[in-house]
């Protein structure tokens, strides 16, 4: 599958607004030719978004729009104010809207017009990427033609690189069509807390949609944990059918707020916890190569070997599936595929091994509360001591940059503190804030050497931990992206260290 244009010639048509619910009865025969919110791609004809933004309003980019055939704006009262301040636009159709974004979220459901008969959404900071990436194994495993829809791009039965974790509207309308046209049936989708603020999934029909935890992340944009959460409820307060199943990780106060959330809207609810819950987990035992759970629906037990790194990753495995419960399938039929998941790429993922028969992993956690996770999971799982390599991101969150370093002196045996991706930051300035949490670490800047020394650390029995980038091929400092993969530098540092890797 292409990555999709704004405006594919495959789809490009022409509707009256009023077919997009964009129209008023004085002009209902007005046509467009095409939808977008970027005034480089508008058609001959077609219709721009001018949303409000973090830094400045797009209504500052309709004069080119117009100048590349725009014949409507969609914008709210702000932006028109904007835009007749500096130009005459008696010759143009502007529709004025409240919420242009969720305006422009249902405009392109309607356009694009064409989705998979079942659609799912997962909302909460961690656990997104994988319970997507398991709901669509499960559903394969079943016989149908699934996909996902986040972090790693459209994955499944069929492919491609997204820029978002949840796309823009206009991108997000034009996959789900394009899978659609390709037969795939069944997708699962990450919720962003960005994109569920931003309405950017308000006009996919959704099904079902699962809620997992709520924790230290994005303070940088919604400022507090209330607006965070906030932006996490909108999946169930508003976009997630009236008709949908609600399936939520009571294992949290912000869970048990959640269901409060589901119940105040009507939905049903699926809830997945240690007592007290449709799906429950009854226990967990450990080994290297995975896990045995036993678990309960609806009071009838079964038991599943997970050949999957990390307690938490039964929360994520029991989540998705009652996320595929909830999209219509056989509750025993879905359990029987539990056994056949495979991991994700970058999420406690084996990347090589010691000839002493030690272990490196690369994980994507880059919050406090994922890396207290992982670390505290690879104990479960290991003997030795456990090493810890940690950054932070730069022009994100500085908060949580102690709180980091905190989890790794309280989890890890000896931690190493580099860079992650410092973007237009002074890395050194960020590897400090680190510091702050956990004064007793070793500071290498260089990745790559940081690496490389925590393979040498190990002893037989020890296992490191690669945290902060996961599946990212690249390291964004100042402006350039570099090459860069831990996956592939914990491979070449134990080749350089012992001559083998795995």
């Amino acid at each position: 599958m292409a990555v999709p244009d704004k405006e594919s010639s495959q789809l490009l048509r022409t509707k009256s607004l009023a077919a997009i619910e964009l129209d008023s009865p004085s002009e209902p025969e007005l046509t467009i030719t095409g939808i977008s919110c970027d005034s480089r791609t508008v058609s001959h004809g077609g219709l721009f978004a001018a949303l409000p933004g973090s830094n400045f309003h797009g209504a500052k980019f309709v004069k080119k729009a117009i100048e590349n055939g725009a014949a409507v704006i969609l914008t709210d009262q702000e932006g028109y104010s904007i835009v007749s301040n500096i130009m005459d636009l008696s010759h143009i159709r502007v529709v004025v809207v409240e919420n242009p974004r969720a305006a422009l979220a249902k405009a392109a459901a309607q356009w694009f017009d064409q989705a998979p008969e079942i659609c799912v959404a997962v909302t909460g900071t961690n656990g997104k990427t994988s319970i997507v990436s398991i709901c669509q194994q499960i559903w394969q495993r079943l016989g149908h033609a699934a996909a996902s829809v986040g972090t790693l791009g459209v994955d499944g039965a069929c492919s491609t690189r997204l820029d978002h974790t949840t796309p823009d509207p206009i991108t997000l309308h034009h996959c789900l069509a394009q899978l659609a046209a390709e037969r795939v049936t069944h997708v699962s989708i990450e919720a962003s807390s960005h994109g569920l603020q931003q309405f950017r999934l308000d006009g996919v029909q959704l099904s079902a949609a699962a809620f997992t935890n709520l924790s230290h992340d994005h303070l940088d944009y919604h400022e507090t944990f209330r607006n965070y959460f906030k932006a996490k409820a909108g999946l169930f307060a508003r976009v997630l059918s009236a008709s949908g199943i609600a399936v939520i990780c009571t294992e949290s106060e912000a869970g048990k707020k959640m269901v409060e959330v589901a119940l105040k809207r009507g939905l049903e609810i699926i809830t997945v916890g240690r007592e007290n819950s449709d799906l429950i987990l009854l226990g967990q035992q450990f080994s290297h190569d995975g896990q045995r759970i036993r678990y309960s629906w609806k009071n009838k037990i079964f038991e599943t070997k997970l050949y999957l790194i990390g307690g938490f990753q039964a929360w994520n495995v029991l989540t998705a599936a009652g996320l595929v419960i909830a999209s219509g399938e056989n509750p025993e039929s879905v359990f029987e595929t539990l056994a056949f998941v495979k991991s994700i790429r970058g999420r406690l993922q084996l990347a090589a091994r010691r000839r002493n028969g030690a272990a490196v992993y690369v994980d994507y956690a880059h919050t406090p509360d994922g890396l207290r996770a992982s670390l505290s999971s690879l104990r479960e799982h290991y003997t030795g001591r456990l090493v810890a390599i940690i950054g932070a991101g730069g022009d994100r969150d500085r908060l949580k940059r102690p709180i980091m370093g905190k989890m790794g002196s309280q989890y890890a045996d000896n931690v190493i503190v580099t860079n992650d991706n410092p973007r237009s930051e002074d890395p050194a300035l960020i590897r400090a804030e680190i510091m702050d949490g956990c004064s007793n670490a070793i500071e290498i800047a260089d990745r790559a050497e940081a690496i490389v020394r925590g393979a040498d650390m190990l002893d037989p029995g020890d296992v490191l931990l690669i945290a902060g980038k996961g599946h990212e091929n690249g390291q964004e400092i100042a402006g350039h992206i570099l090459p860069f993969d831990d996956f592939e530098q914990a491979s070449i540092a134990v080749r350089a260290l012992d001559g083998k890797s795995t």
